[in-house]
């Protein structure tokens, strides 16, 4: 190309400079000189015209196409060459035009390059023994970050759409993966199992997987590398996984977190570098994972024993109640399956227990007879993880306690009264810590209340001695009196479900061994709900019989847990859905048992306390 301003002509000279002029505008040795525009009186050269250093370097400057001569008809030649440098005539010499040569990636190493490049054996890839012969001889070189692995096109070009394309070369350089995640992936190609993947190359080898197209490689190296999290590393993992766009990665990184969820809350180091939305995914994940099922716990003390029997007392049966204390869940497919038993040190009589975060606390009870005799309260909290299938323990009461009610309202723990007790304490899940809160009323309670969590606030209904249904407010820390229901049956149980309480009371003779004849023998269910936004009781339903339920005997005690829109009632006896009146009706009696029960827990022992827990599917194991 012909360039409008003086002509620029690069001799060789020597290496000490590189500019056309030094620093005060003399010019500099062996750099770049302008060719004399006109002669003096004695034929001497004029001084040249001041000019810019020229922005180009030395070894990029280029000849001009249209020099002019010199004044004395002779064309400016070069002095002679010292360095053996030559003149640059083309651009494409310098760092090629638009029909410079394919990116290495792109084309195989010629064999000029590979005599030049320092020789070093190609190393096969580590495959189990056997694999290797059973292909034959190795066809393929792979060139990585200057290392040689060999292998074969027919097994590469088979699970890779990267390697098909280019099965035609002998010689292949790889870009972008380094030579470790090129052996893991290469292996996995032969045997089909990924092996050698860390928490700390994890994101290199998925990364390598989906440049080279091996579709199941990036799965099974997440597969591999999931079991190694933990709250040391996932959060590394995780932003490796962010950076690269890995999504099997990142998600792997976000199951471990939500599966082990107290555990991340608690650590600042991480739960505290998630972002707002990262923290709603993760217990959004934690709530909805796995499938909503009943479950239940069969806790002392058994069947028939009053349930506000005093810890002082003497309790041989502690210890053998704790032993047979286990956990069960319902599947439509298969019926009640023992999911857990109650760890060591939890307190099978008289505990609290129930469901925050899909983890199951249990706190308090009576502990076994110590050296004198004498059982006495428990202050140790345990908590189950369906996602983990283990139990661990918790930061303990404030005050031991026994016959107490737990709640979970708002992500924290309540642990309401107890034996003797008015006192309430919360626990923060995420600062591990029980706080004391506003006491229950003097004279409220003494033992065997019922207690439910509706519309962010606590409501606990009365015993055996009073009659009171009371609402604590955690905005305000304070306990008020709400209207009660004015029955005077027994409770069985109380749940809240669609805004309501619902109280299920046992009609009929209290507790008679011979049940009275007639139609009311063995008694019924009655039940009545409270409105808590109209602070309205109204009865559902009066005298029910569950069906199956033998009218030779009374009714079992049962407790309740609200499912899908229904109530179930679980006993010893029998497991039975209750349906509650449809809408907001508050006039008439609509609700009713359905006609098919569950089935029961014959080989369960004591009193069945439900709840609902999401599980993970599993494939269904045979019959035990």
């Amino acid at each position: 190309m012909a360039h409008s301003g003086a002509a620029c002509v690069l001799y060789p000279g020597d290496d000490r400079g590189h500019s056309a002029r030094g620093p005060a505008g003399t010019p500099g040795e062996g750099g770049l000189h302008a060719p004399d525009a006109a002669g003096g009186e004695d034929g001497a050269a004029a001084p040249a015209a001041p000019q810019a250093p020229c922005s180009l370097g030395a070894s990029l400057c280029f000849s001009s196409a249209d020099a002019s001569p010199s004044p004395s008809g002779d064309a400016a030649s070069p002095p002679p060459c010292r360095s053996g440098r030559r003149v640059v005539e083309t651009q494409r010499e310098v760092g090629g035009g638009p029909d410079e040569p394919a990116s290495p990636e792109e084309e195989p190493a010629s064999p000029q390059e590979e005599r030049t490049s320092p020789e070093e054996p190609a190393e096969p890839v580590p495959v189990p023994p056997g694999a290797w012969a059973a292909h034959g001889e190795p066809d393929l070189v792979l060139e990585v970050c200057g290392r040689r692995l060999r292998a074969h096109k027919a097994v590469l070009a088979a699970r890779s759409d990267y390697f098909r394309a280019r099965a035609s070369r002998d010689v292949l350089r790889v870009q972008g993966v380094s030579f470790a995640a090129l052996r893991l992936l290469l292996a996995d190609a032969y045997s089909g199992r990924m092996a050698g993947v860390r928490p700390d190359n994890a994101a290199e080898v998925v990364a390598g997987a989906r440049r080279l197209q091996l579709p199941g490689a990036a799965q099974r190296a997440t597969d591999a590398v999931a079991p190694q999290l933990s709250l040391a590393n996932c959060l590394e993992v995780l932003g490796a996984a962010k950076r690269q766009r890995l999504a099997e990665l990142r998600d792997a990184a976000y199951r471990f977190m939500s599966d082990h969820y107290l555990e991340v809350l608690r650590e600042p180091a991480v739960f505290g570098r998630l972002s707002g939305a990262e923290r709603d995914l993760l217990l959004r994940r934690r709530l909805r994972s796995g499938r909503a099922r009943l479950s239940a716990a069969a806790l002392g003390p058994p069947a028939g024993e009053r349930a506000g029997s005093r810890p002082q007392s003497p309790s041989g049966e502690a210890g053998a109640a704790r032993a047979e204390a286990a956990v069960y869940c319902y599947r439509a497919e298969g019926g009640w399956r023992e999911l857990t038993r109650l760890p060591d040190g939890a307190a099978a009589r008289g505990c609290g227990l129930c469901v925050l975060y899909n983890y199951l606390f249990v706190a308090g009870g009576v502990l076994p007879a110590g050296p004198d005799g004498r059982a006495r309260p428990s202050d140790q909290v345990f908590c189950y993880n369906p996602a983990t299938d283990r139990w661990s323990a918790v930061r303990p009461l404030c005050q031991a306690r026994s016959q107490l009610q737990l709640l979970a309202l708002d992500g924290h723990l309540y642990a309401v009264g107890g034996e003797c007790l008015l006192s309430v304490e919360r626990y923060d899940p995420r600062a591990d810590r029980w706080s004391p809160v506003a006491p229950l009323p003097r004279g409220a309670f003494a033992v065997a209340h019922e207690a439910a969590t509706c519309n962010g606030e606590i409501y606990v209904s009365g015993g055996s001695l009073f009659y009171r249904l009371l609402k604590y407010d955690p905005r305000r820390d304070e306990w008020q009196e709400c209207p009660c229901s004015s029955s005077r049956e027994r409770s069985a149980d109380m749940v809240a479900l669609g805004g309501f309480l619902y109280r299920f009371d046992l009609s009929g003779p209290r507790g008679d061994a011979q049940p009275a004849a007639g139609p009311a023998a063995g008694g019924g269910v009655s039940v009545s709900r409270y409105h808590c936004l109209a602070k309205q009781w109204s009865s559902c339903a009066s005298q029910l019989r569950p069906p199956g339920a033998s009218a030779a005997c009374g009714l079992q005690p049962f407790r309740c847990a609200a499912l899908d829109g229904a109530i179930y009632c679980v006993s010893r006896a029998g497991t039975w859905r209750f349906v509650p009146p449809p809408g907001d009706a508050d006039a008439g009696e609509g609700g009713s048992f359905e006609p098919e029960p569950l089935g029961a827990l014959p080989e369960a022992r004591g009193v069945l306390f439900p709840f609902v827990l999401n599980l993970p599917e599993q494939p269904e194991q045979g019959a035990a």
